[in-house]
């Protein structure tokens, strides 16, 4: 399987979650199979594309049958490595960093945040769903302390690089950045970003 993946591509990898988001409904309502036609349909995704997407990890449905939901929903949380617990560190305890961690603790799922940090001092001591929030400075030993490889950069643009550097410096590998700013990462670095600004000026175009 792992030469399988080494060349997927990252929107092959961005759909998974959507594949899995989906699934996971069908299998609240007690749906025990669905057929990438069934798929396609309901997420507006060519079937062939969404066969072509799970081939990449192996041979997951049945011809004239189709997935069987829960079995699919297992292989999908292996490949994108949620079977098991993930622990996130948070920068940034404004309004948003609270948000992303009140919600976090409600959606109680495999990717949680284990530590959460700001650089104000009105704030180091706060609790933030069952966190307290600590300086930033003490980021590296808690990234070495805890095993945390993703992080969340939930700070004013200007500080946001100097966030993303210490990460890196800490170990961390993978970083979602609410900050509207470009960050600068090294190659071995996974970014994604999350822009609700940019998006609304996008979607501002189709307005009448």
């Amino acid at each position: 399987m792992q030469a399988k993946t080494r060349h997927v591509s990252n929107t092959v990898i961005r759909r998974l979650p959507i594949y899995l988001r989906y699934l996971q409904e069908l299998n609240r309502l007690g749906v025990e199979t669905v057929s990438s036609q069934e798929m396609g349909r309901d997420l507006d995704i060519n079937p062939a594309q969404i066969r072509k997407d799970l081939a990449y990890f192996g041979e997951f449905g049945r011809k004239g049958i189709g997935y069987n939901v829960p079995y699919l929903i297992a292989k999908i949380c292996q490949i994108l490595k949620l079977d098991r617990s993930i622990p996130v560190a948070l920068v940034g305890a404004g309004h948003l960093g609270i948000a992303l961690s009140n919600y976090n603790r409600l959606r109680q799922e495999q990717l949680s945040i284990a530590a959460i940090f700001d650089k104000d001092p009105s704030k180091l001591g706060m609790k933030v769903a069952d966190l307290v929030v600590e300086p930033v400075d003490r980021l590296p030993d808690r990234v070495k302390e805890r095993g945390i490889r993703i992080g969340i950069v939930a700070v004013p643009a200007p500080e946001a690089q100097g966030v993303a550097d210490l990460m890196v410096r800490s170990g961390i590998r993978a970083i979602l950045n609410f900050a509207p700013a470009t960050l600068r990462v090294p190659d071995d670095v996974h970014i994604r970003y999350s822009d609700v600004t940019s998006e609304l000026q996008a979607l501002a175009y189709y307005v009448d």
